[in-house]
């Protein structure tokens, strides 16, 4: 078996996959990310089929999202980290597969799929299954983590505590990792979307203004923090107006944006602070020294590092090109599957 893999690695490339809720991110053995595009699809409105004859997926799909007209559906098949939507799934996979693939599209490859820390027996079964039914060869799975703790360059087989916090679209995960191992872990499904979703409500609260989820996204993006902004941040949006049923444009601050999210913010913060309480004391020891590591693309919100290095009294630091951790991560792996197996789950089809 170890002699067909090597041939067959010859004529495709196996693949890394970050499998997230709001984007999805391929990494190849030897060459990195290659993709990065939102986990939307757009299908015939009743139907699984999807349009552009399976291509109407990630950034093609996404310019449709909330533009949509009556025959047309854009689905996010992925809801806090776990499978909404089975069929949908496994075309976003095959094409994200196919892409990747090029030419070698012919050959099955083998996946590295990162999935939440909290999933059960039959959801990551039900990534395999989507896997293999995409076109997969082999798929093994990594906890989210443990992948973007190695994304991260920390030393997860040493015997020493490394702190990751992996706060990406539907998910955070938060671990300490030690010996190759998972020693206290917290995943919640408070992450980006949540943040996106109270925004949503705030605006319709206080403005009686309803926007649309990208428009969430840019306030979260440019006005957003966990902590006030030495100077306030402004910027105008659209939306239409609850009361007359027109469009509007107001005007929201960084300091409202600080309001809106301080309950989701703080949310995440807690669960750092209970996998903190749950590590043995010569692993915290160790963590005074290290300090976290923030990874996933919502661990970039203004002021959210200062304000986990207030609430803990720990040193915090981004990890580099924090987004793509957990598929790079997924791409080291590829390297030595065999000698790896002690982190790796062998997908088993359900």
């Amino acid at each position: 078996m170890r002699l067909l893999d090597r041939i067959l690695g010859m004529f495709c490339l196996d693949l890394g996959i970050d499998l997230g809720t709001a984007n999805t991110l391929v990494a190849v053995q030897g060459r990195g990310v290659v993709i990065c595009e939102p986990s939307v699809v757009a299908v015939k409105r009743g139907t699984k089929q999807v349009l552009m004859d399976g291509n109407a997926v990630g950034d093609q799909a996404k310019i449709m999202l909330g533009k949509n007209p009556g025959n047309i559906d854009v689905v996010r098949p992925m809801k806090d980290g776990v499978i909404a939507d089975l069929e949908i799934t496994e075309a976003m996979l095959r094409y994200f597969i196919r892409k990747a693939n090029g030419r070698r599209g012919m050959f099955r490859p083998r996946l590295v799929i990162a999935v939440p820390s909290g999933l059960n027996e039959v959801e990551k079964g039900a990534v395999t299954n989507s896997a293999m039914n995409s076109g997969a060869r082999e798929v093994f799975l990594i906890a989210q983590p443990m992948a973007a703790a190695i994304g991260a360059g920390l030393p997860v087989a040493d015997p020493i505590g490394s702190m990751i916090v992996d706060i990406g679209g539907g998910t955070t995960e938060v671990a300490v990792i030690s010996l190759a191992g998972i020693v206290a872990s917290e995943s919640v499904r408070v992450a980006g979307d949540e943040l996106n979703h109270a925004i949503i409500k705030y605006l319709k609260s206080q403005y009686s203004v309803v926007v649309g989820e990208n428009t969430a996204e840019l306030v979260k993006c440019q006005i957003g923090c966990a902590l006030p902004l030495a100077d306030e941040a402004k910027m105008t949006i659209r939306g239409r107006d609850l009361r007359t049923g027109m469009p509007r444009s107001i005007e929201v601050t960084s300091t409202e944006a600080l309001e809106a999210l301080r309950p989701s913010v703080q949310t995440i913060v807690n669960s750092i602070k209970m996998v903190l309480e749950r590590t043995q004391p010569e692993l915290a020891a160790d963590l005074i020294e290290r300090g976290i590591v923030m990874a996933g693309g919502t661990s970039q919100l203004h002021g959210l590092c200062e304000l986990v290095a207030q609430e803990t009294g720990l040193p915090v630091r981004m990890a580099q090109d924090p987004m793509t951790c957990v598929a790079r991560g997924c791409a080291a792996l590829l390297d030595n599957l065999d000698a790896l197996s002690q982190i790796l789950e062998t997908g088993t089809e359900q």
